[in-house]
């Protein structure tokens, strides 16, 4: 349990982390400074993929499903509502458009005003850094078998995906 721990103690502080990193530093002008901005807040300072992307029996992520949603691996040590056990999936964010997404990253609320549901800390970059992970995300195409899993999933708890 206290892989699972640690994964949870890094996703908190890289998320919280990710909204002072470079906050003077803009990207280079243009959309190609703008993914490369955003897959690095994604992939080195968030690790969304910790939760959001499939592993295979031997724990190495699945490339084929990257950032496409995954069942957690780590549970709650004690009863926390609304605690989701799969990690929705966020390559092309299905379902989100772009202005709706940004206010999400950058408030922590999304646009009915709703928070995350936990385990997902709460995030708010900045503008700039919101918008670059939106573009990242968006560039990506989703995988069919795990946004499948996450509409279930979604349906089962009879919430919104957040």
């Amino acid at each position: 349990m206290k892989w699972g721990r640690t994964v949870l103690t890094a996703a908190f502080v890289c998320a919280f982390a990710a909204a002072a990193v470079g906050e003077d530093k803009k990207p280079p002008v243009g959309n190609a400074g703008q993914l490369a901005r955003g897959k690095y807040l994604v992939e080195k300072v968030g690790m969304c993929a910790d939760c959001h992307s499939p592993r295979n029996q031997k724990g190495e992520f699945v490339k084929e499903q990257w950032l496409n949603g995954s069942p957690l691996f780590f549970k709650a040590t004690v009863p926390i509502p609304n605690w989701t056990e799969f990690a929705p999936g966020i390559a092309g964010l299905p379902g989100w458009n772009e202005k709706d997404a940004i206010q999400l990253l950058s408030t922590g609320r999304s646009m009915n005003g709703r928070t995350l549901n936990p385990p997902m800390p709460e995030v708010r970059l900045s503008q700039s850094d919101a918008a670059a992970v939106v573009a990242y995300l968006k560039s990506l195409k989703p995988g069919e078998t795990a946004t499948k899993s996450a509409t279930k999933s979604v349906r089962k708890s009879g919430r919104q995906r957040e």
